[in-house]
């Protein structure tokens, strides 16, 4: 079967900036086993595919390396920028079937907001449990980990300077410690998202890093779910003034990405979360799968 591609650097404003995510037009009729084979073959953190949808303009299906995910925020953007690229779609609004829910998105001069569920705040980690999975001392933990999700869940893990940040390792025996602690496998558990509350740059108010466990490459270049998981514990834990931030990460790895942020409600009633970002497209061809 033959199917048009995107690849598109999300959260980026230039090529090889932010985050890559190869967007498969009517690939959500393709077989777990091929989403996943081509995810390999791109050697990307993660793709998605697109079909029809009966409640939502699109649906799109997310997925790593390893596994079928319900959401995923840079793939999101990287979706949309596609969409608009071919001219399916224009600016404006539109609503997006994915197995997180229905996801709403707003387009205006080419910047793409999504709006990310309203956060379910789940268990608090031990410190020292989650530094050895980023072969850190838990005090350089400075407020208490916890799981978050905004659609995935992420472990919310905040550092206290960027130096602690630049220093993280990731150890697997740490992270299957970590995963028997919370009673799950590998499989139905995302890495910890590590935070510091100063960015990359001037511009930044946040600087993060998520890194991954095989089959997955090592580290992802910008993670918009965990963005809007991370921005729900800073603003629900009072670790953040305001409701709107500019969230940064990537630059590490050479490949600088940047977010603005709004957090929807009081701190003890989060609503949900608006990431945005731009995506641009850094090539396009045809894919030949097998069904």
């Amino acid at each position: 079967m033959v199917f048009d591609f995107d690849w598109v650097d999300a959260f980026a404003d230039a090529p090889f900036g932010g985050n890559g995510c190869a967007v498969v037009h009517g690939g959500a009729v393709l077989s777990d086993a091929t989403c996943m084979a081509y995810v390999r073959e791109t050697s990307l953190v993660e793709c998605t595919f697109t079909g029809p949808s009966e409640v939502a303009d699109f649906k799109v299906k997310y997925y790593l390396a390893s596994r079928e995910i319900p959401f995923a925020g840079h793939p999101t953007i990287a979706t949309v920028a596609a969409l608009l690229h071919r001219k399916i779609i224009g600016e404006g609004a539109l609503t997006l079937e994915t197995g997180a829910g229905i996801v709403a998105v707003e387009v205006a001069g080419g910047l793409i907001t999504m709006t990310q569920v309203a956060p379910e705040f789940g268990a608090r980690v031990p410190a020292d449990v989650v530094a050895q999975v980023g072969g850190v001392a838990a005090d350089a933990i400075i407020a208490p980990p916890q799981v978050v999700s905004t659609g995935l869940p992420f472990c919310i893990t905040v550092l206290r300077d960027r130096a602690a940040l630049e220093a993280l390792r990731f150890d697997a025996a740490g992270f299957a410690h970590y995963c028997r602690h919370l009673g799950l496998s590998s499989d139905d558990l995302m890495e910890p998202y590590w935070i510091t509350l100063e960015g990359a740059t001037a511009a930044g108010d946040t600087f993060a890093r998520l890194l991954l466990a095989p089959p997955s490459p090592p580290e992802d270049p910008f993670t918009g779910s965990a963005t809007g998981a991370a921005a729900s514990y800073l603003w629900a834990n009072g670790l953040i003034d305001g409701p709107r931030y500019t969230a940064e990460q990537g630059h590490g790895m050479g490949r600088p990405g940047q977010a603005q942020v709004e957090v929807l409600g009081p701190r003890d009633a989060i609503a949900g979360v608006k990431v945005a970002g731009r995506g641009v497209v850094v090539m396009s061809g045809q894919a030949y799968l097998p069904e």
